[in-house]
């Protein structure tokens, strides 16, 4: 798993999304309308618009909510008009950072991105130039002391994962892009309890950080997550656990 997936499941375990609700609505309620713009209003027939709803349940996201967000992508009701699209690049010491994007206003998102990126000596790249690092697959995670583990791979590999990986404490469990919404209903209906299930761009390789350059690094990653019109940010860099928590710890 990249240190990037380490960072955003000790957020989540922190509550800091909780304080920043009202953004993060905001960020889901795009996502949503534009999954039901390029795919339909349909979840069952638009994986994207499925995975997108789940992660909004997942941060308990009011239902009408999510209703109006796919009826403004779909057209039924006016609504503001957002477009979707990828920059890439590299961050401090080099890291590859991939960020999907979803704005009104283009030309404003392109200059606070590039100053966001200069303030952290970073560099924003040609398109191509970091996206062939990345594939984009199904993430579950699965805390270790709810299953067991050959119990768990039993279960997601019957309905359909690719693969499973043990860390920290919690399981990775890997789907592609299609089967991700299978695979997360058959740990729902053995109530297997899950920490979090989204479509997300996983690295070939990643490249490894000390902790100077992890506090650089994840410096840089919160400043891009802050942007209001970024709807998130990938990355290649790997950062060990015993380095993760010495940063937590001084958090």
């Amino acid at each position: 798993m990249s240190g990037h997936s380490k960072w955003s499941t000790i957020k989540h375990k922190k509550g800091r999304e909780d304080a920043r609700r009202g953004k993060l609505f905001s960020k889901l309620t795009r996502y949503i309308t534009v999954a039901a713009k390029e795919g339909g209003g349909n979840p069952e027939m638009n994986a994207n618009l499925a995975a997108a709803i789940d992660k909004a349940k997942d941060y308990n996201m009011p239902a009408n909510n999510i209703e109006r967000a796919i009826k403004r992508g779909t057209g039924e009701i006016a609504g503001v008009s957002y477009e979707q699209f990828t920059y890439e690049g590299y961050g401090p010491d080099g890291v590859a950072i991939l960020l999907e994007l979803m704005t009104d206003n283009r030309n404003r998102t392109a200059a606070e991105i590039r100053n966001i990126f200069t303030r952290h000596n970073g560099n924003l790249g040609t398109s191509g130039s970091v996206a062939w690092m990345f594939e984009r697959r199904g993430v579950i995670l699965v805390p270790k002391n709810v299953i067991d583990e050959e119990k768990l791979l039993d279960v997601v590999l019957e309905a359909g994962a690719q693969d499973m990986a043990t860390e920290d404490d919690h399981y990775e469990v890997i789907t592609e892009p299609t089967e991700l919404a299978a695979v997360r209903k058959a740990l729902e209906a053995q109530s297997i309890e899950l920490t979090s299930a989204e479509l997300t761009m996983v690295p070939k390789n990643t490249t490894p950080l000390d902790k100077q350059q992890a506090r650089k690094v994840l410096k840089f990653i919160d400043a891009l997550e802050e942007s209001d019109d970024v709807q998130e940010v990938y990355s290649n860099f790997d950062i060990s656990d015993e380095v993760m928590n010495e940063l937590v710890s001084e958090s």
